[in-house]
């Protein structure tokens, strides 16, 4: 595929300042040049006509005043005749170019053809031979004696020229201007871009200790703010990443070397001592169970994120199922006096995948108990709504900063990173009971009280 050829700010601000004005001056020159005779024209005839109608309505009495001052006024030459006669009383007669004249047989037989005719009003428009230009006259009666205006549609080639020149200094003029206010705005445009890309690089890079500054552009504004907040996000991506690998080589590590300390010892000391030798067999068997458990976490967490698992859906009754993983922690509640009470209506029956709803509890549970405060006690609430059983996990501890409340759910996360573990965890548990509530499209959350405890509670639909 053809790489699309990538064109700078500055250059584009040039090319569109440059095109806007190019597009204006040939409008102008469309207008002055090509329109400008036609409305010129029109004027003129428009003119004429205004002439002709106050003469018309001119007071006969002073024929002659009228006719000077019409002629000045307006700048056109009007002839004064009678039938009998050929010769011409013209006012205004210096005009430029004015043909009203006894010597000009060409307008003297326009005239002969209007007295002859009898007509009160005629227009003539024709070509005066003597200076090659358009010509408009007017033939009026007034009484026993003719009045004749005369007017060029003049050329305005000398104009039109000058006007050109006019504009071809304007374009120039323009395309310099534009040039410089395209400078202008693309240095103003691409100096806060060129130091946020810079600035981005070095974020690309790893180096998350750089500041977006405001420009006074509202989009790059926008832009560095946004940003900004993936700084933020990256920085506390990087410092889960840490606590992530930490977390990690910990919880492998540790049920590794008990493993490989108590076979040792079952290989040089204990053998010799079945009890001994049967203790520290229990203890790597634990220890064992402990790794399956992390091992297991990663990769329901690992598929369920890959979109890999699939729901196996099954009614089954919630408040049994409970029952059921309370009792595994019997022993715990014997050895450590730990309390875990149970507010549940006498059946619940839903349709769900029976095991990853178990394995929700589960870990909602353990992160309790790793959590609640010195009374050890645990509440696990079951509510009928009309539409959903809301369950709710309450622990005692010393609640959740609600700016921490958005990344609990993130792998690893501590609110409290030297809490105390009385049950088998590996720090996935509330990722993955994220996951797969979402994989049931429940709606879940938290709510927490520091220093009074945390709720943890999800829908499930009826």
């Amino acid at each position: 595929m053809k790489k699309k050829k990538k064109t700078s700010i500055q250059a584009k601000t040039l090319i569109y300042l440059l095109t806007f004005n190019v597009v204006i001056i040939v409008l102008l020159w469309i207008c002055q040049i090509s329109i400008f005779d036609i409305y010129y024209e029109k004027e003129q005839i428009s003119n004429m006509d205004g002439i002709v109608s106050s003469l018309q309505n001119a007071n006969s009495s002073d024929v002659v005043a009228v006719l000077q001052e019409t002629a000045y006024q307006n700048e056109v030459c009007i002839a004064l005749t009678n039938s009998s006669t050929n010769v011409l009383t013209t006012y205004n007669a210096n005009m430029n170019g004015c043909a009203l004249s006894s010597n000009n047989a060409q307008v003297m037989s326009l005239i002969n053809q209007f007295v002859e005719s009898g007509e009160d009003f005629k227009s003539y428009r024709f070509v005066n031979n003597t200076k090659s230009v358009s010509a408009l006259m007017y033939g009026l009666r007034n009484n026993d004696s003719f009045m004749f205006i005369y007017s060029n549609l003049e050329d305005i080639s000398d104009f039109t020229l000058i006007i050109k020149r006019q504009l071809m200094y304007v374009c120039f003029l323009g395309i310099f201007i534009a040039v410089i206010i395209s400078i202008f705005l693309a240095s103003k445009l691409t100096d806060p871009i060129t130091e946020i890309t810079k600035k981005a690089r070095k974020l690309g890079s790893g180096n998350s200790d750089v500041e977006f500054k405001e420009s006074g552009i509202k989009e790059i504004d926008e832009l560095a703010e946004t940003l900004s907040q993936a700084q933020k996000e990256m920085a506390k991506t990087d410092e889960l990443r840490r606590d992530l690998m930490a977390n990690v080589s910990h919880d492998l590590k540790t049920p590794l070397t008990m493993i490989k300390a108590y076979a040792e010892m079952i290989r040089d000391i204990s053998y010799k001592d079945k009890d001994k030798m049967n203790e520290h067999l229990g203890i790597i068997v634990d220890e064992t169970d402990r790794l399956t458990v992390l091992v297991n976490d990663i990769l329901d967490l690992s598929k369920m994120q890959s979109n890999a698992d699939v729901l196996k859906l099954e009614k089954f009754d919630l408040v049994a199922e409970i029952n059921l993983i309370v009792k595994k922690y019997q022993i715990i509640k014997e050895t450590e006096q730990y309390t875990i009470n149970v507010e549940m209506p006498e059946s619940a029956m839903i349709k769900a995948d029976k095991k990853k709803i178990n394995q929700v509890i589960y870990n909602l549970v353990n992160n309790a108990i790793n959590y609640t405060g010195n009374d050890k006690t645990v509440t696990i609430r079951v509510t009928k709504h009309k539409k959903y059983y809301l369950v709710e996990i309450i622990d005692t501890g010393k609640g959740i900063k609600n700016e921490e409340i958005p990344y609990i759910w993130d792998k690893y996360y501590k609110n409290d990173k030297n809490h105390k573990r009385n049950v088998v965890s590996t720090g996935l548990g509330l990722s993955i009971v994220k996951q797969i509530l979402e994989l049931h499209n429940y709606e879940y959350g938290v709510k927490s009280v520091l220093k009074k405890g945390t709720t943890f509670y999800f829908k499930i639909k009826i």
